[in-house]
């Protein structure tokens, strides 16, 4: 058989990449499978006087079996808790919201509030100007009136002593 089989350098071994070899560590299904395998392997390979095997074999499939299922369980609870979660978040963001935009509100009203007030300050203040220039006016009027009568006045005095 080894005339057969003869190594020539046409026949060169080809290496595997990584890519090619299994992985490290087989995913949690592919040893759920594998268990099953060889449990039913030895199943079938045991003889029946070995009882003890053959429970052996159960049990450790019985347990694998139980422990998949607190798992499921386990990984179930915690859906149903980040649910919880994400709706408790959902509850405060929306209450937060709704504060806000009342506070919003309320300062859109003060703020409209305060822009009459400043308004009619600013009428307010405008129409003292045009009374003051108007008062000046008149006190202007009034000046000049004093002093023509002072100037009269002071003419009549100048005849008085004068004559």
């Amino acid at each position: 058989m080894s005339s057969l089989f003869t190594r020539s350098k046409d026949y060169t071994r080809s290496r595997k990449s990584q890519s090619d070899s299994p992985p490290s560590s087989p995913s949690p299904i592919a040893k759920t499978l594998r268990h099953e395998r060889l449990s039913r392997l030895e199943a079938a390979t045991a003889p029946a006087t070995s009882d003890s095997y053959s429970d052996r074999a159960s049990s450790r499939s019985s347990a694998y079996s139980r422990r998949e299922n607190r798992l499921a369980a386990l990984s179930s609870r915690a859906e149903e808790e980040s649910n919880r979660d994400y709706k408790k978040l959902y509850e405060s963001a929306l209450s937060e919201n709704q504060k806000l935009k009342s506070k919003l509100q309320e300062a859109q009203l003060e703020l409209a509030d305060i822009k009459s007030k400043l308004e009619k300050a600013a009428q307010q203040k405008q129409e003292k100007t045009s009374d003051r220039s108007s008062m000046l006016e008149m006190e202007k009027r009034e000046k000049r009136a004093l002093e023509r009568k002072l100037s009269e006045m002071e003419e009549e005095m100048k005849f008085q002593f004068a004559e």
